[in-house]
């Protein structure tokens, strides 16, 4: 039997480099003792104070049950609290997520730098317009 060569395949080719793109955010994040994903949500809540779980779930990419398990996560450390209004739930910053800002803002700013090292920034920039191009023709 002939061995596949996967590299021809764009779900291998989009996973491998997820992989390593994700454990450079994960070192970014780190100091801060959060996941991408989990600074990434915070960096909305603090910038849209009562934005709903649904809106989350659309920006993130996430399904909403994923984005209650974070919310739940997030609010036992105090980072953010959820409250009713009328029929919505909204999600506000506490002033321990409002004063991680500037952090979570550095963290996400060493991001391009670190992988524009090895792409060059133009090649990254090029990269994420035709992902999100991509995405938004599969969905």
């Amino acid at each position: 039997m002939t061995e596949p060569n996967f590299d021809k395949c764009l779900y291998f080719a989009v996973s491998k480099l997820n992989r390593t793109i994700t454990r450079i955010a994960e070192e970014e994040f780190a100091s801060l003792g959060l996941s991408p994903t989990y600074a990434f949500l915070l960096m909305l809540v603090n910038s849209r104070p009562g934005i709903t779980p649904t809106e989350l779930s659309e920006k993130l990419f996430v399904t909403p049950s994923t984005i209650t398990r974070f919310l739940d996560k997030l609010e036992s450390k105090g980072l953010l609290s959820r409250r009713g209004e009328g029929k919505r739930i909204c999600v506000q910053p506490t002033e321990k997520s409002l004063g991680l800002q500037e952090s979570l803002d550095a963290a996400w700013a060493g991001l391009l730098p670190r992988y524009s090292e090895s792409l060059g920034e133009d090649t990254c920039r090029e990269l994420a317009r035709l992902t999100n191009e991509a995405a938004a023709k599969i969905r």
